[in-house]
């Protein structure tokens, strides 16, 4: 009896442990399931924290560039600003002293006029002194009066003089004037306009051949005179009046290769798209 009640206590002792065992697996997993996912929640709260920091940084870099970017856009307007008075300074200084220079040149043509003048009446004989034997005889004789000296206008008033005749058509005494004004004043810097407008004088009283003779003459004289684009044009313009079109194609040519640049050398070829073409 008691090996019997010995079994069955072994028995019962045995399904009790089959029948835990099992449990306290399930929650032991169960217990591990739950510390790793706390485990993902701490290092997800963590990487959260990271990201919130690095926003924070980036927002603070955002904002000093755009500081940084507003700063050197208003520094570079300020630079700009200065520039811009600076180059306005520079072109004013620069046109006080072209306006200097054009002064100081008519004043230094006033100044040799009056010199020419001055010499012109030292140089000039004085009259002999009467014999005092005919002073006797002819007592009642006066002296006439003394020459008067000539007087060199100045290059102002023989521009102006020329400039008058050649403005109201008068081209033969504007040619006479101009070319009087460069034998004064050969030095001058409207010599060259003056040997131009000789040539325009020309043109327009359709005398082409002396045209075209007093264009070489300012372009041999002035090859750098600020009027011989000019007189490469008006040449060119004779010498198609004169029914040379292959001399003004070449004038027109030799204009637009010597002084690119010059307003001049744009007429000169909206006139040769005007030609006929060559063969």
């Amino acid at each position: 009896m008691k090996q019997k009640l010995s079994l069955l206590g072994l028995g019962v002792l045995m399904i009790a442990l089959a029948t835990t065992t099992p449990a306290d697996a399930a929650n032991k997993e169960h217990q591990q399931l739950m510390a790793d996912i706390r485990m993902l929640q701490e290092q997800s709260q963590v990487l959260q924290n990271l990201l919130g920091q690095l926003n924070d940084t980036l927002k603070g870099v955002n904002m000093r560039l755009d500081q940084q970017t507003e700063a050197s856009r208003k520094s570079m307007a300020d630079q700009k600003l200065v520039i811009d008075n600076l180059s306005n300074d520079v072109r004013v200084v620069r046109e006080k002293l072209d306006d200097n220079n054009v002064r100081l040149g008519s004043l230094s043509q006033e100044v040799d006029a009056l010199r020419q003048a001055v010499q012109q009446c030292i140089a000039r004989p004085t009259a002999p002194a009467p014999e005092p034997a005919d002073a006797a005889a002819t007592p009642a004789a006066t002296a006439g009066p003394p020459a008067s000296p000539t007087v060199v206008a100045s290059p102002t008033q023989m521009w102006d003089t020329a400039w008058a005749d050649y403005t109201s058509g008068q081209y033969d005494l504007a040619v006479l004037g101009f070319d009087a004004y460069i034998k004064t004043f050969p030095k001058s810097d409207m010599a060259d306009d003056a040997q131009v407008y000789i040539c325009n004088a020309y043109l327009n009283d359709g005398k082409n051949d002396k045209a075209v003779e007093a264009c070489d003459v300012a372009i041999r004289a002035y090859p750098k005179g600020n009027a011989i684009p000019e007189a490469y044009l008006r040449k060119g313009q004779a010498q198609l009046n004169l029914r040379d079109a292959g001399g003004a194609r070449a004038t027109w040519e030799a204009l637009i290769r010597n002084f690119p640049d010059s307003a001049m050398a744009q007429m000169a070829q909206n006139r040769l798209n005007q030609l006929p073409r060559r063969d």
